[in-house]
Order: structure tokens, then sequence, then C-alpha cells
């Protein structure tokens, strides 16, 4: 057994054991506007999970670069709001695709064929591919900060509005959703993704 102490690690280090550790994670891909309205950025980000079903909270944890606040991290936080889509098999290549480091004024999907729909009830619109999105704004941001004092990420609660499934993968009778026409993927270490594997059942004690 390796035992490691993380303050003897450097940030790059501590990010590669965490990410190859926590496995397999989720993919928020997130749609924003600039502030101006005129650029539609999107981007992945797999430290994100959900919060609370009451209110309906997602979190979405978006590490600065050399200090400097992403697009998806401003715009959500200027905008107060933004799109979730969950990562499926289907645009997972696409998805990778926008992931790509361009400057503010240049959007991501120009880089795809992915096309964008209006949204129901924020001003950002989701991408028309995805089998899910969710609509949502911003309830609080929370800057994280090193040893150093330096801001190094950006935590943002956001809070669901709308929710849009796609109709192969959700069950209205039962409100449950058809993971395997979902076909969820996650992430893993580098550049390694996962599919959904094998599934088992341990039934909880009472």
């Amino acid at each position: 057994m390796y035992t490691l102490n993380p303050n003897d690690l450097t940030s790059r280090d501590n990010y590669k054991l965490m990410s190859g550790s926590v496995v397999p994670r989720p993919i928020a891909f997130v749609t924003t506007i600039s502030e101006d309205g005129s650029v539609v950025n999107a981007a992945p980000f797999s430290f994100f999970n959900v919060v609370s079903s009451d209110p309906p909270l997602l979190s979405i944890s978006i590490n600065r670069k050399d200090g400097v606040m992403k697009d998806t991290a401003r715009n959500a936080i200027t905008g107060q709001e933004l799109v979730v889509h969950i990562c499926d098999e289907s645009i997972v290549n696409e998805m990778n695709e926008t992931a790509a480091l361009l400057e503010p004024h240049e959007s991501e999907l120009e880089r795809t064929s992915l096309t964008t729909v209006p949204s129901s009830v924020v001003a950002v619109p989701g991408i028309q591919e995805a089998l899910i999105r969710m609509e949502c704004r911003l309830y609080q941001h929370i800057p994280v900060s090193n040893d150093e004092g330096k801001p190094v990420t950006d935590l943002l609660l956001v809070r669901i509005v709308q929710y849009h499934f796609n109709e192969k993968v959700y069950d209205p009778a039962h409100h449950y959703i058809l993971i395997d026409h979902l076909k969820p993927v996650s992430r893993l270490a580098g550049n390694d993704y996962a599919k959904l594997g094998e599934r088992f059942t341990v039934v909880r004690p009472v």
C-alpha cells in the first residue's frame, strides 16, 4: 500500500490521482451564451454530480486555467443561465471536439455537426442531438482558492428549471430513465472514457 500526503504532491499529480481514482464520472456537456448574446459556448465537465432533489440542484466544478475563469463559468455567472446535457455514446466524439481551448468569441459548436434548439425557460439554447438536457439557473457560485489564496476553481450549484427527455429514454408512466437506451458515457482518466458496463443489484438493508 502506497501512502501519499497530497501536500507533498503537485497540483497536477493530485489531479491525476483524483481523476484516476474517482471513476467513472458522469459528464456534464454544458452550453452557455456570452454576455452580449452573440456566442454559444459549449464544453464538457466531469467534475459533475447531483446535489439535491429538493430543490433539484446539480454541481459543476470548473477549473481555471492559469487563474483565468473559463468561458462556461464566466457566462453562467454573468448570465445566471446554462443548459446541462448528459453525454451519451451518440455524441461523445462531437462532445470531445468542444473541449478544445478557443477564444471567448469562438463557438466550440462550430467544430461539430451538432445543432442548437431553443430552450423553454432560459435564454441559453440546448443541443438538439442530446437525449437528455436540463435547463438551469445559477443557484450559487463558490470560488475555491488554493493554499496561497489564489482562486483556482469555480464551483457552480445550478438549479434545474426544465427537463427535456428524448422519447426513447423516458418512461412517463413511472418517471424512469431507460438507461439501456440512454447509453451514457462516463469519464475515466487521461483520454479514456467508459460505456455502461455490466450491472448488478444489491438490495439495501431495511
